[in-house]
């Protein structure tokens, strides 16, 4: 076969044996193909690591904020029996107690500074259903006109911060007639 002077022929190589190899052409194709697809993979990578890095991240956020708003759980928790001290106190004292007034100011004082940093109270009604997330059963008793499953009496007050649970309050439970 005759070539003309202005077309070219690929050239074809060949190795040790004589055996032809591929066209230099397709070895770069072959090549670029192989360093594409590395190129995506290590942009997949990259992109994983990134989602990665912005969990940790949104994750470390939330531990911060968390560890920021439960801070004072331990003090709080301490101040709950002074709660219940000033208050028992102010139940037994009688009206024309001259002590009476200064306890009720500090009772006022400390509830306003608790609740400035997130500790709020749990105090059900009677009849107010029992939620055993907040309430503690102390007993069961039958009482006319109080529901079934229904808060009969209060014992104690419970206590949240920031809607963590922090004390239940401790109640009686209204049972079936």
């Amino acid at each position: 076969m005759t070539q003309h002077p202005h077309e070219q022929q690929t050239p074809e190589f060949h190795d040790v044996d004589g055996e032809a190899q591929a066209p230099v052409e397709q070895q770069l194709a072959d090549q670029v193909e192989r360093l594409s697809a590395e190129l995506e993979q290590l942009r997949a990578q990259v992109l994983l690591e990134r989602a990665d890095l912005e969990n940790q991240r949104k994750r470390l956020a939330r531990e911060v904020e968390n560890a920021r708003r439960f801070a004072n759980e331990r003090l709080l928790a301490a101040l709950v029996p002074v709660f219940d001290a000033l208050e028992a106190g102010l139940a037994s004292a009688s009206d024309t107690d001259p002590l009476r007034s200064g306890v009720e100011l500090t009772l006022r004082e400390l509830t306003k500074a608790t609740e400035t940093n997130g500790l709020s109270t749990l105090a059900p009604a009677p009849g107010d259903v029992f939620n055993p997330e907040h309430h503690q059963a102390m007993s069961i008793v039958e009482v006319p006109g109080v529901p079934p499953g229904a808060v009969a009496q209060v014992f104690q007050k419970g206590y949240l911060l920031n809607e963590r649970l922090l004390r239940p309050a401790m109640v009686v439970v209204a049972k079936a007639d």
